[in-house]
């Protein structure tokens, strides 16, 4: 997948992964094919591609949508491991389900770790070689980026998982953060913006002979939000921490066209909902 995404450079793989019955692809559905259902089935893997628009530059997303249950766990580590971004789902009404998410971090993590190893690896071959006229590596390793989702935020009666303990755990894994809801459409596309976006990060920091650095909101951005009111800040730290060209976040639309005002307020409202305590 890596060798793919490098080849074209408008490609992001994604791999979306978590418990079994958090909404993954209930996610999925509503992003692909603009779609929900509350009939749960469970997935052993299923694939997808779709296009869209962010900042003005077309991205052509590959997404995998993963199995929950243990006994298919091994089968995703050694299939889906290369992905240029990971989705980590947990259920905001089940709080062991933000707990699985520690197997996949884990995992991600030594992946990332291994992508260091071979960059290293190449730069010492590339060295060796270059008396016969190789020429020096430029770049560093591209990181796999994550990005949190606490889903089913249409829930909040049956809320286990409070909306700042998610975060927390997002910020203590180098992840960013979303609260979503599938069968709402809130935060679905920008989700997925935020995840295109961040991919673009890391590659150009890594393109800058630079490694990349985990970009998940950190104090330094909450401070710069100021102290006004608790419920924007919470929904704010999830913006990249440098806005790519092409001004500030915007939301991706399924038809690539802006929103009228009216639906927008109503997209606005919803997002609220996520953040009631």
């Amino acid at each position: 997948m890596s060798t793919s995404s490098a080849d074209y450079p408008h490609r992001i793989t994604i791999t979306i992964c978590g418990d079994g019955g958090c909404g993954k692809s209930s996610i999925t559905l509503r992003l692909v094919r603009s779609q929900w259902t509350h009939e749960y089935d469970p997935t052993i893997e299923d694939s997808y591609t779709l296009t869209r628009k962010v900042d003005g530059q077309t991205y052509h997303l590959s997404l995998t949508d993963t199995a929950g249950q243990e006994e298919y766990r091994g089968m995703w580590a050694s299939s889906n491991l290369r992905s240029d971004a990971f989705l980590l789902v947990y259920d905001i009404t089940n709080m062991n389900s933000l707990g699985v998410l520690q197997e996949f971090n884990d995992l991600i993590d030594i992946e990332a770790e291994t992508r260091m190893d071979a960059w290293e690896r190449d730069r010492y071959q590339s060295s060796s070689k270059k008396k016969k006229g190789a020429q020096d590596m430029g770049g560093g390793p591209v990181k796999p980026i994550k990005i949190v989702a606490g889903n089913k935020c249409d829930l909040q009666e049956s809320r286990q998982v409070p909306a700042q303990v998610g975060l927390e755990w997002a910020r203590k894994h180098g992840c960013g953060f979303m609260e979503t809801s599938a069968r709402n459409t809130v935060n679905i596309e920008e989700t997925f913006a935020l995840i295109i976006r961040r991919v673009v990060e890391a590659r150009r920091l890594a393109q800058g002979g630079g490694l990349t650095v985990d970009v998940g909101p950190g104090p330094k951005r909450e401070e710069s939000l100021g102290s006004n009111a608790a419920l924007g800040t919470r929904r704010a730290v999830t913006a990249p921490l440098s806005p790519l060209p092409g001004g500030p976040e915007k939301v991706m639309s399924l038809e690539g066209n802006e929103k009228s005002g009216t639906a927008r307020w109503k997209a606005f409202w919803r997002k609220l909902a996520c953040w009631k305590t």
